[in-house]
Formats: C-alpha cells, structure tokens, sequence
C-alpha cells in the first residue's frame, strides 16, 4: 500500500485536515491495520516538501494548530499517474514456500510436514477471513475475498507440490554442491 499516493487520492477528492485524512484512510483501506497519526502528518510533511500538497488553511482547534491540505497540480497529476500504472502481478517465480520445500529436501527434512503445516495455516487463515466477511462490511468483505483467492491459490500449489514431492526430492539430490 502505498500511503503517500492513497493520501493524495483523498485529498484530490477533497481538501482536508490530517485528522479526517486518518478517518478516512482507516475506514476504507486501513482494515486489520490503522495508520498512526505520526505517519499521517510526516507523509503529509514529505508532500508538502516535495510541492504536491500545499497548505490551504490554518485554524486553532483543541490541541495543535488544524491545518488543511490542498493537492496540487503537481500532485495530481502523480495520483492519475499511480491509479494508470497496472500493479505488478504479484506471483514471482522466488516464493518463500517453494525455497522452503527445496532446503527441506534438500537437508532430509520432512518437506512434507512443513507442508502440512502450511496447509493448516492457510485453512486457519482462511477461517478467520471467512468470518471477516460473514460479518463484516463491503469494505471488509471484499478484501476478504481478495485474500481469500490468494489463499486458495497457495493451496492448490501446496497440493500439487505434495503430490509432486518424490520427484522433486530426486531432482534435488541430483544438484550436487
């Protein structure tokens, strides 16, 4: 996630304050995980420096001084960048299960444990999410399912990885160091 193109997106929706910054990062893309008030205002403190957001006001409130922020041209124009640009897709041909289940092999560990003991991590995580979205809001439920797929996407590698693992136990042994 990126927090300073997020925070820009929502300040191109509308000027606001650090505070509803916060509010609003949190209710949409902070599930699980909120962002802390210090990231919000150094993020904006960097943008600013960098002339993508500019102060637009600045009125007392209870604590310190409220500032709002404005995008600037120069911000905006990097957030339709950002939301043009494809995310990479994610599967890399370097996993850490895969490197995991060739040491195991390797060493004459039991890979298929460590396989097993993946699945069951995967299945517990899978429970939770599902729960997620059994109770949750759109927000949270979409996400969930966004997890979800990934989840069952490891599991069928998990599958055929076992069924696969004597001949990648033989194809193992044979790379001699």
């Amino acid at each position: 996630m990126s927090v300073p193109l997020t925070l820009l997106g929502l300040l191109e929706r509308a000027p606001s304050h650090g505070y509803d910054l916060k509010r609003d990062y949190d209710a949409l893309f902070g599930v699980g995980k909120s962002l802390p008030f210090g990231q919000v205002y150094a993020t904006l403190g960097r943008l600013s420096r960098d002339g993508k957001v500019v102060m637009d006001e600045v009125s007392p409130g209870d604590g310190p001084e409220r500032k709002r922020y404005v995008i600037t041209e120069q911000g905006a124009t990097e957030v339709n960048t950002w939301l043009a640009d494809p995310v990479a897709p994610e599967p890399h041909l370097q996993s850490v299960l895969f490197t995991k289940v060739v040491l195991a092999l390797m060493l004459d560990r039991p890979a298929e444990a460590y396989l097993d003991g993946q699945r069951r991590a995967h299945l517990a995580r899978m429970r939770e999410l599902t729960e997620i979205k059994r109770a949750g809001d759109l927000i949270e439920k979409m996400l969930a399912d966004h997890a979800l797929f990934h989840l069952e996407a490891d599991l069928r590698w998990v599958d055929a990885t076992s069924a696969r693992l004597d001949a990648l136990r033989d194809l193992v042994k044979r790379v001699k160091p």
